[in-house]
């Protein structure tokens, strides 16, 4: 069924791309209260700027925005892009899943991993942090899931070829880890030594795990190394534009590593 847009498939691609703009609408929430340290839970829904609970009307994933022209109802403050953004990034991005795995385990793992790198993504753009509750907590469920759904890397099968599928799998995101940050590690530290100033964060080194443990070694290459051309065109492209000083600059790099691995599970034509 994957990769077939048959006519019964269709109702569930559209099913997920409604899952995705419900799910988007929670990761607004996220995004906004967890660098904070705010229950993502309590209180309901709130403008940013001037406090009033948002009415479940004006709580409609990206409709809501549409007919209330970008504005707070209540204070007339404008609603940030990210917003609308947000849930149609995540309604395509599951849209996509649903289409190339159909509804299997596997593509619940997808839905996952989406939705944690589209928080990952905003918050690291707007607060340049990359919180341990969705990077550690993506490792853990990331490694659950390895046990049932082998990571997607011929690691695990070429160095243990007899073993049960889950160790295979665990083999392979663990070969991942080490092949994906040992290098950038040793490289950021080399950096940060020579500068003086910090070159890799905590978070990034945590976010390569995270890549590691979901997507395996050729999949986490790929996703790494788009992150990085990203950084070096688009961000180095907006330091010159915007006259930043390039020494002083803390550039998004999880961003664009986000950006690069939430990709890497929708090309399975092209990477293996």
């Amino acid at each position: 069924m994957r990769g077939r847009l048959s006519a019964d498939f269709v109702p569930y691609v559209a099913l997920a791309a409604l899952a995705g703009l419900l799910i988007g609408s929670f990761l607004n929430v996220c995004i906004y209260r967890i660098p904070r340290d705010l229950s993502v839970v309590t209180p309901r829904s709130f403008c940013p700027e001037c406090g009033r609970a948002i009415a479940w009307y004006d709580n409609i994933p990206l409709f809501s925005f549409l007919l209330l022209r970008g504005r707070c109802r209540a204070c007339g403050q404008s609603i940030p892009l990210s917003y609308p953004l947000v849930e149609l990034s995540t309604s395509v991005l599951f849209a996509f899943v649903a289409y190339e795995y159909g509804w299997t385990p596997a593509a619940l793992k997808w839905f996952l991993f989406e939705a944690i790198l589209v928080a990952l993504f905003w918050i690291d753009l707007e607060e340049r942090i990359l919180p341990n509750e969705l990077t550690l907590g993506g490792i853990a469920v990331g490694l659950i899931f390895a046990f049932f759904i082998a990571v997607p890397s011929a690691a695990g099968e070429l160095l243990l070829p007899d073993a049960k599928p889950a160790f295979k799998s665990l083999l392979s995101a663990a070969v991942a880890s080490v092949v994906l940050v040992a290098p950038i590690w040793v490289l950021g530290k080399a950096y940060s030594w020579i500068r003086k100033r910090d070159a890799l964060g905590g978070g990034d080194v945590k976010l390569l795990l995270l890549l590691s443990v979901f997507l395996g070694l050729e999949r986490g290459l790929f996703a790494t190394l788009v992150g990085a051309l990203g950084g070096t065109f688009i961000g180095g492209g907006y330091m010159l534009a915007t006259r930043r000083d390039p020494a002083t600059y803390q550039l998004p790099f999880g961003t664009f590593l986000c950006a690069g691995a939430s990709l890497a599970p929708l090309l399975t034509r092209w990477i293996p």
